[in-house]
């Protein structure tokens, strides 16, 4: 079970009555099965972006990046905690988007994820003001070989360009990086 504590904890987490958020700390520390996971303001994405990242993970190296995700369609930067059960991905896509797109956008990957994953247990589908900048969320637990998996996406737009970020675990692994999951997101935040 994960526990919050720290700076800037106040705040509920994201929910459709709550669309604006602006919350911002330097750290915050999580208890997941008795391990603490300190979230910590990182500067990623060529100085672009910053967001609270598990400061205990580690960029993924590029050969079990393309084990983890074959394809050449792979995200920019992808962190992993050790044992790479958890992992948060970055890509800044090629895709144009603005600001004001963040709906549309975020309409056009739920249909993709319906059509990839029809049997799919979808927990939200919203879009967010952070920090002045609309925030497209996805979370919804997709089938895998083994197990099924937790999926926290959020978008949006940077440089005139879609950015995507992504955290995933296993569904037993969701209680704890949930929460986690969105006090990320509430980071998130354009560098001037």
């Amino acid at each position: 079970m994960s526990e919050e504590k720290g700076k800037g904890n106040d705040q509920d987490d994201p929910n459709p009555e709550s669309s604006e958020m602006k919350e911002e700390t330097d750290s915050v520390t999580f208890q997941v099965e008795g391990e603490e996971i300190n979230l910590k303001r990182s500067t990623i994405l060529s100085d672009q972006v910053e967001i609270l990242l598990p400061e205990s993970f580690d960029v993924m190296d590029e050969e079990q990046a393309k084990l983890k995700y074959p394809g050449e369609r792979r995200p920019t930067l992808i962190y992993t905690n050790e044992n790479a059960t958890v992992n948060i991905a970055f890509n800044h896509t090629e895709n144009k988007a603005s600001n004001k797109q963040m709906e549309e956008v975020l309409k056009g990957m739920v249909e993709t994820f319906e059509n990839m994953y029809p049997s799919a247990e979808w927990l939200n589908k919203e879009v967010y003001e952070i920090h002045g900048k609309n925030v497209a969320s996805m979370e919804l637990i997709t089938p895998a070989m083994d197990t099924e998996i937790y999926n926290f996406m959020f978008m949006m737009e940077l440089d005139g360009k879609l950015l995507l970020a992504t955290v995933n675990s296993t569904k037993e692994q969701m209680e704890d990086w949930q929460p986690i999951a969105k006090e990320m997101m509430k980071s998130i935040n354009m560098v001037d």
